[in-house]
């Protein structure tokens, strides 16, 4: 069992230092949407992509040695962790316990910023939307409906330049 066990002690650090630095990239995320530094934020948007990549991946081969150690163990390979750590010899259950917490921990805080950051680029992409449409007259625009929903209505194309004459 030692085996299966270090491989899943080394998969759950692995997967913690991932959601540390999709954590890190988030922050940097939302101080260039902040700073409306529009190339950095290119850049930023185009890493958190990635190392949410990093992280599928990661949290795949966690799984994996999840399976492993609970097949190693006899249990189901579908157990979850609380009922893998009660099998565990007692010198590594605190260890186990305590990046099975760590992980969640982040991983609700990556959540938490990155609901933050697409509330802060969505509202940054509405007020480009309005600003351009002073300029570039829409043949749709959204309305509240009596329910408080928005609706799409048409509107008719403007002439660009009405000449006085």
């Amino acid at each position: 069992m030692t085996e299966p066990l270090e491989k899943l002690i080394a998969a759950l650090r692995e997967e913690l230092q991932h959601y540390g630095e999709m954590l890190a990239l988030l922050e940097q995320q939302q101080q260039h949407a902040i700073n409306r530094a529009a190339d950095e934020m290119l850049v930023a948007t185009t890493a958190v992509q990635n190392q949410a990549q990093v992280i599928q991946a990661a949290r795949r081969d966690r799984e994996k040695c999840q399976r492993d150690l609970a097949r190693d163990l006899a249990i189901l390979e579908s157990s979850t962790f609380v009922e893998i750590a009660g099998l565990l010899p007692a010198a590594y259950r605190p260890l186990v316990e305590s990046l099975v917490d760590e992980n969640n921990s982040l991983l609700q805080r990556v959540q938490q910023k990155a609901r933050q950051n697409h509330l802060l680029l969505s509202r940054s992409v509405e007020l480009m939307q309005q600003f351009m449409s002073m300029f570039l007259p829409a043949r749709e625009t959204q309305v509240y409906n009596g329910h408080g929903n928005r609706e799409s209505h048409v509107l008719p194309t403007p002439p660009l330049y009405e000449a006085v004459g």
